[in-house]
């Protein structure tokens, strides 16, 4: 078993009135168009967990992470997921993160670029930690750095100095990880 962390794109923070559109952590949590090469590289098994964005005046948080149960495709996940299916929010932002339409071509709303890249490797989670209460999301960004640097054994003055862009993970370092956002989401 290995896991990966990744950060979010800045102002992808819910201070921000942004909906966590990938991953999405409902039921069943979700990864389908971020991060292609982690998505490639992650087997059944693996842990996946996301960093907040760049926020000016908030700190960044661990947003949740979530156990690897399948792999599947795009057009599947469209079949599967209705209400992951892209849309455009009222506040502008495009939701969901099934980026192909009915046909399995590049829906119009997803404007990234590489989707050949990005279209495979649809992953679906099992157990999963989000941090959604307001309360808990002020606690996660207090203790992110010291969590982040006690796990990797790193110090650091910002979670990026610590994980840059993404960082990979043993078991040793995703158990400390599961068991500090159990203990945060209850």
């Amino acid at each position: 078993m290995k896991g990966y962390i990744y950060r979010l794109y800045a102002g992808a923070d819910p201070v921000r009135g942004w909906v966590f559109n990938d991953p999405i952590f409902g039921q069943p949590p979700t990864l389908g168009a971020c991060v292609p090469n982690v998505r490639r590289s992650v087997e059944r098994g693996d842990w996946v967990f996301c960093i907040s964005g760049r926020v000016q005046s908030h700190q960044p948080y661990i947003v949740g992470g979530f156990q690897v149960e399948e792999k599947i495709t795009a057009l599947q996940a469209f079949r599967r997921y209705p209400d992951y299916r892209l849309a455009r929010l009222n506040n502008g932002q495009v939701a969901g993160n099934v980026i192909v339409d009915g046909h399995g071509k590049h829906h119009a709303l997803d404007d990234h670029q590489g989707f050949e890249k990005r279209v495979e490797n649809y992953l679906v989670g099992g157990t999963s930690y989000h941090v959604t209460s307001p309360e808990s999301i002020e606690r996660a960004r207090e203790e992110t750095l010291p969590v982040l640097s006690r796990i990797f054994e790193k110090p650091g003055n910002r979670s990026y100095d610590i994980v840059p862009r993404m960082r990979k993970m043993d078991e040793k370092q995703i158990s400390a990880m599961t068991s500090w956002l159990a203990d945060l989401v209850e």
